[in-house]
């Protein structure tokens, strides 16, 4: 069973990684009559059945409730990533932000609510299994990011509490790649010390085995997929992402034909610090540390209810995000820009 169509889909965060994979899903879906998309700078890119407006979550709030008047589904998906060295500033777009745009939901009468969550929610767990949504939402205390997906989480709680009438979706994706977004997250996690060029096979010549390198990755075209999904099914929940096979060295060493050096992660960490404090990386230390503990995700109730299945590989993924890099590859939006 899915909602009647022609749904109008609001998309806060339009233009980012996730935001331009799922409108072009959504224009794409004949169930879907209008998109709104949302971002702090309208794009040149121009997808079908898609308005755009100029909204800033650090702002005040007020402005979302006009935009979201008719809406049959609200999916959000705006987050800033950096400054790493200024979590206040992530805050006040993550959190607060998260809250206007819950507040506006409520205000404008819109009965579903699709909120994009993170892997970075779970609190740390296995690597030899996978943990379904039942897992502690606490996230990694040391690392903004994951505070900040972890409070959404508590936020959304509260808001399913106050509010029963409105559906709530919770995604929670492994890390999400693709051609398109290279250059952005390049910027945003790698900054100056990452040659793209020169990140191909035969010119690394190893890949640190650390303990607890084990992390799941998919093609973000198949996050926006369940994304889809989730808005035009009457379902409710969290839903975990992620494709086979999970990642370790010896995966990413085959993939770059290097090879998986042993090491401890205390000299890796030292030098991610350093270069993070000198502002030569964008991705901090404490990142770093929570990736080496969170849990891998068991994604059969997507599967199940969403009907959904990637189409790609974390290989594939991997493979066309590391093509991206060599190629400098961009697209036509200011997040994404090259």
């Amino acid at each position: 069973m899915t909602l009647t169509p022609p749904l109008r889909i609001v998309v806060v965060g339009a233009t980012g990684n996730v935001g331009t994979s799922v409108v072009q899903a959504l224009a794409a879906d004949p169930r879907v009559g209008a998109i709104v998309g949302l971002a702090r700078r309208v794009p040149d890119w121009q997808p079908e059945k898609t308005t755009w407006h100029t909204v800033d979550l650090e702002a005040d709030g007020d402005e979302l409730g006009p935009l979201f008047d008719g809406a049959d589904v609200v999916i959000h998906l705006a987050w800033k990533f950096q400054p790493t060295h200024d979590p206040a500033e992530t805050w006040r777009t993550n959190v607060l932000g998260s809250i206007r745009v819950f507040d506006a939901v409520v205000a404008s009468g819109v009965p579903a609510l699709v909120q994009a969550s993170s892997v970075g929610a779970y609190s740390p767990g296995p690597k030899d299994r996978a943990v379904d949504e039942s897992w502690p939402t606490h996230g990694w205390p040391g690392a903004a990011y994951c505070r900040e997906k972890a409070y959404c989480e508590r936020l959304l709680d509260v808001f399913e509490r106050d509010h029963p009438g409105i559906r709530v979706v919770r995604m929670r994706p492994g890390f999400l790649f693709k051609r398109a977004a290279a250059s952005e997250q390049r910027r945003i996690f790698a900054g100056r010390l990452l040659p793209g060029r020169l990140v191909r096979p035969g010119l690394i010549p190893a890949v640190p085995d650390l303990p607890g390198l084990r992390f799941q990755a998919m093609h973000t075209d198949d996050a926006a997929a369940a994304y889809l999904a989730a808005a035009v099914r009457p379902v409710q929940g969290a839903f975990n992402l992620a494709a086979d096979p999970p990642l370790d060295a010896q995966v990413l060493a085959g993939m770059l034909d290097a090879r998986p050096l042993r090491m401890t992660t205390a000299p890796v960490r030292t030098a991610l610090a350093a270069a993070w404090r000198l502002h030569l990386v964008g991705a901090s230390p404490d990142l770093f540390d929570a990736v080496l503990r969170l849990p891998l995700l068991d994604s059969s109730r997507a599967r199940e209810l969403l009907d959904w299945e990637p189409r790609y590989t974390a290989v594939e993924a991997i493979e066309e995000f590391l093509a991206g890099l060599r190629e400098g590859a961009a697209m036509a939006t200011a997040p994404l820009a090259a």
